[in-house]
């Protein structure tokens, strides 16, 4: 993922840093409760290297905060705020690594879903079914992408949509192409 020259106190690695030293932790303290190296997160905080969305949940969680706080949108005009959000504003959350990038469409958390542009990056997946207690449509706009939900597996192409409800989901990219899909979640879970 290419790097946006923010305002340090607009990055993630800065919130991250941020967040970590208000709760007292040390780079150790946080790298040892995740299980994960003192120069991986170093690099994390200086956003050097992008953290997978299982990642962030993990940081999240030891952090005390939600996931949907590490979505934050540059600040809107006043008349926009709560409305509109404009692309170069949305930040993106996850990993070119892990093969799944996803940004906050919706303006905040406050309804009853949220919105999530997803890019699943060629010739990757996810490893472990995903299961919560969600429902989920989600809209293919590029690229083709699978998706097994419970036990059936389905290859969508663009135009195609799918609905999850509840069920243990997985997607796998083994096309050579992004696939960039638009993803509704009631609750939101991030």
């Amino acid at each position: 993922m290419q790097h946006t020259a923010l305002p340090a106190s607009q990055t993630l690695g800065a919130d991250l840093r941020a967040l970590r030293k208000a709760r007292g932790l040390t780079l150790h303290d946080l790298s040892e409760t995740l299980n994960r190296s003192v120069g991986w997160m170093s690099q994390v905080e200086r956003d050097l290297s992008d953290p997978s969305i299982t990642d962030l949940r993990y940081i999240a969680k030891a952090l005390g905060v939600s996931v949907s706080m590490l979505f934050r949108h540059a600040a809107a005009p006043a008349h926009e705020a709560g409305y509109i959000v404009r692309k170069n504003a949305r930040r993106p959350i996850g990993s070119s690594v892990a093969g799944l990038v996803e940004e906050l469409l919706s303006p905040d958390l406050t309804d009853d879903f949220e919105v999530v542009h997803s890019t699943f990056l060629p010739h990757s997946r996810i490893k472990d079914p995903v299961s919560r207690p969600t429902q989920e449509v989600g809209y293919l706009i590029s690229g083709s992408l699978e998706i097994t939900i419970s036990d059936r597996t389905h290859t969508l192409t663009p135009g195609d949509s799918f609905r999850i409800r509840g069920e243990p989901f997985r997607w796998a990219n083994p096309f050579p192409d992004p696939a960039v899909a638009i993803w509704i979640i009631a609750p939101p879970v991030y």
